[in-house]
């Protein structure tokens, strides 16, 4: 059975916001090696509308080895879209769900293959909740926002997790790696 992966960034103070971080080389390397070990990735809308740049780096290169080898990676990787207003989408590589949330992801996780990626801060919160998330990997940046939406809210269970690994990069960035603690 594949495991479902809640993959995302965070500030110190708990915030997911893409502009309070600055991805360098590393970090676009860490992120593109772990889109091309799963098998496919799971974005809510306003996510995916924001991967939805990597499709023109693939178009138009930046010259940075590490950028345009992550936006191949995002490139290609088959993308699933979860939204109430999205009804199709214009990527090759993806496409918008057709059954809810938790049928959706207890179908991909029956099928044969890579691990199943899930990068939008709502599909986490919403498949803790279901009970769904194998393994978290957070990568907690060395900044303080200040504000922001919250990764861990409107959770409805205590959920304890087991530290299994961990990943330092070189500007401060720890990824924290942890599972579902045995009960």
């Amino acid at each position: 059975m594949r495991k479902i992966i809640a993959g995302i960034n965070m500030t110190l103070d708990g915030f997911c916001d893409h502009t309070a971080v600055i991805p360098d080389d590393e970090i676009h390397q860490h992120y593109g090696d772990m889109l091309r070990n799963a098998g496919v990735a799971l974005y809510g809308r306003t996510t995916y509308q924001l991967m939805e740049y990597w499709k023109g780096v693939v178009e138009n290169p930046t010259g940075n080895k590490q950028t345009d080898d992550f936006a191949v990676a995002m490139d290609r990787i088959p993308k699933i879209v979860f939204s109430h207003t999205l009804t199709n989408v214009d990527w090759e590589t993806a496409r918008v769900a057709e059954r809810d949330l938790e049928e959706e992801v207890q179908s991909l996780r029956k099928q044969p293959g890579k691990d199943i990626l899930v990068g939008s801060r709502s599909l986490i919160i919403a498949l803790i909740n279901l009970g769904l998330i194998d393994e978290f990997q957070v990568m907690v940046h060395p900044v303080i926002a200040g504000g922001g939406l919250s990764l861990f809210e409107n959770i409805n269970d205590r959920t304890a997790l087991k530290l299994v690994n961990t990943k330092t990069f070189g500007f401060g960035a720890v990824t924290l790696y942890y599972e579902l603690a045995k009960k």
